[in-house]
């Protein structure tokens, strides 16, 4: 299946917008950390035609779809299998020094929750891995089979905001004595068995929150993200921007707390004049976080929990 017939991508003409202004000159740089299936990346190449394009993803499968969808551009795109807090490495490694331009679109690509073997999808029967490279870590099934209960309802929780967390592990846990859990069917089957009924009758399907919990885990995707924000706003040269994409509170609030700290003065209370060192490094291009259209959500429903944030580096770091 070709990545275009399965990629919308998300806000795509307010990421456009947000970088333009950075990506405007000659030998402009622009990182796309998630690169998915390509959809941002490719208009990226598209509308800043003096633009060249790094784009990391740790999932061997997008890279060689997204790898046909950019070969067009020839040697403008560098396509790279990294985790995006791999950033300072990968930049390292090929000789750039400062970029443009960065975007971050969080969460889970098309491909991966429409591939049913992947086992993102609580809608559909499929094995339980969540691995966005499937080649490395441990799969959602043993995290469900193998971790302590305290551990199980500490993830619900906390990558979940799953309020039913320790009825949910209750119930894992007696059925995994009787058989190993392998397959997202049991285990939506599990949960909704588990809840009560009034929990059931709102907010969508009620494994969602145990599906995004486990995902989050497998790939460790708030450490990595916890890590890649602050490395990637150190990469951007001055005027450069940062773009990102959030799907839930747990990753825009770390998005929100990186970005406005670089946005605030880190001087002792008292000071008559804010010495250099002691200055923003950013300036937020964005009030709150913004949504998507109404329009957009029509067309797309995987837009619809999206929050989208942006800044510019206005400063270099200058040590005391």
């Amino acid at each position: 299946m070709s990545s275009n017939a399965l990629h919308v991508p998300v806000m795509l003409q307010r990421c456009l917008d947000m970088l333009a202004p950075a990506l405007a000159q000659p030998g402009a740089v622009v990182v796309d950390c998630t690169l998915g299936l390509g959809g941002h990346s490719e208009a990226l190449l598209r509308d800043f035609p003096e633009a060249r394009l790094i784009a990391l993803d740790r999932d061997p499968s997008a890279l060689r779809l997204a790898g046909e969808r950019l070969a067009p551009y020839g040697d403008r795109a560098t396509l790279v299998h990294a985790v995006y807090d791999e950033l300072p490495e990968v930049l390292d490694r090929l000789g750039v020094p400062r970029v443009q331009g960065i975007l971050f679109d969080l969460g889970v690509s098309s491909m991966q929750l429409d591939e049913a073997g992947r086992g993102f999808a609580y809608a559909q029967d499929a094995p339980l891995d969540m691995r966005m490279d499937q080649t490395t870590g441990v799969s959602a099934a043993e995290v469900l089979n193998t971790y302590p209960p305290g551990d199980l309802v500490r993830i619900l929780r906390t990558y979940g905001e799953e309020k039913f967390a320790k009825k949910i592990v209750d119930a894992v846990v007696r059925e995994r004595a009787k058989e190993p859990f392998t397959n997202s069917a049991r285990l939506v089957e599990l949960i909704r068995d588990a809840l009560p009924q009034a929990a059931k009758r709102t907010g969508g399907n009620p494994a969602k929150r145990t599906f995004q919990a486990l995902r989050i885990e497998v790939n460790g995707e708030l450490a990595v993200l916890e890590r890649a924000i602050p490395a990637a706003v150190r990469a951007l040269a001055v005027g450069g921007r940062i773009a990102v994409l959030s799907y839930h509170s747990l990753e825009d609030r770390l998005v929100k707390q990186v970005l406005a700290a670089g946005a605030g003065n880190t001087a002792p209370p008292g000071l008559p004049v804010i010495p250099e060192q002691y200055q923003p490094r950013l300036k937020l291009l964005t009030r709150g976080a913004e949504l998507p259209t109404e329009e957009e959500i029509a067309e797309n429903r995987r837009a619809a929990p999206a929050r989208f944030r942006g800044a510019e580096r206005i400063r270099e770091e200058v040590t005391p």
